[in-house]
């Protein structure tokens, strides 16, 4: 039996809370993961994980277990960092989940840059809306907009993405320009951008004198996927507010107009959230660090 990789089999169960999504993420045969997990209990002499059909828990033995090994894996993997420091070059696999419009807009297109600075982090980038669960998919960090929920991460800031409220030419021409927020409520049409954590769609936010405006009104249209919904206000579908980083191009050439300017809704949060238990390697660390240095001027 090879203890080490073994060690490391029984972990990923653990952190993924079955023996399939374990062995996708490492990129195994399921029946290999099970044999390492199995040998490995018959050396220790205890069960490690209750099995059933439906799913695995951690024994206590086990829970124990894992919170040990895991300092060792955590004291390997600095070892082999600080020799890649000497080179200067930290490598291996980072697994990154991010936005569609954030990825598209931001993130890629600063990627050439961290690449040439980091030629040996091989990037795995997961692009969607969808709220991933870090642990279980195997994830090394998210790049999330909005308020943090969840006090079981870590979470450090980059920076904040202006808001615009605006809609095309076309459409303000055939349905008026709205002069208040509160007129978005009166025969105009909305696409709101629906979040995929509980299908709500979220109000259409407004500053007015320095307190918050929500308008939550009937929407024409509801878009769960943040590229989708901005193409869905450049088709002329009705009014959207979007990251002023994805209208850029659409103001500058006149295919979209600003409106209600003078309430703009508040800078919308954005940070690199990481598990709070899980080792931050070298290539994460560096990672975190470009993010923090290089995000806040792309997400004016």
């Amino acid at each position: 039996m090879d203890q080490l990789q073994a060690i490391k089999s029984f972990a990923r169960v653990v952190e993924a809370g079955s023996f399939t999504r374990a062995a996708d993420s490492l990129d195994v045969p399921k029946a290999t993961l099970s044999k390492q997990v199995q040998d490995l209990e018959a050396y220790l002499g205890i069960r490690l994980l209750h099995r059933t059909t439906r799913r695995v828990t951690v024994t206590a033995e086990g829970q124990q277990y894992y919170e040990k090994t895991l300092r060792i894996l955590a004291d390997l993997d600095d070892i082999d960092s600080s020799f890649s420091a000497v080179r200067n070059s930290p490598r291996g696999k980072l697994r990154v989940d991010v936005g569609g419009s954030t990825a598209s807009e931001v993130l890629i297109p600063a990627l050439p840059a961290f690449i040439a600075k980091y030629p040996e982090i091989k990037l795995e980038l997961g692009v969607s809306d969808r709220a991933v669960d870090l642990i279980s998919d195997n994830v090394d960090c998210v790049i999330r907009g909005g308020p943090l929920d969840s006090s079981s991460l870590v979470a450090r800031a980059i920076g904040q993405a202006s808001m615009v409220t605006c809609a095309t030419p076309g459409y303000l021409k055939q349905y008026g320009v709205p002069a208040y927020p509160n007129e978005l409520r009166n025969g105009h049409r909305l696409v709101s951008y629906v979040t995929t954590q509980n299908g709500r769609a979220m109000p259409f936010r407004f500053t007015e004198k320095g307190e918050l405006l929500d308008i939550k009104a009937e929407h024409l249209i509801g878009v769960n996927e943040s590229n989708a919904h901005f193409a869905a206000g450049l088709a002329g579908l009705g009014i959207i507010q979007t990251f002023r980083y994805s209208a850029k191009a659409a103001l500058a050439s006149g295919a979209l107009v600003e409106i209600l300017s003078p309430w703009r809704p508040p800078s919308y949060p954005f940070h690199v959230v990481y598990p709070q238990n899980r080792h931050v390697t070298r290539r994460l660390r560096v990672f975190i660090d470009w993010l923090v240095s290089d995000f806040p001027s792309r997400l004016d």
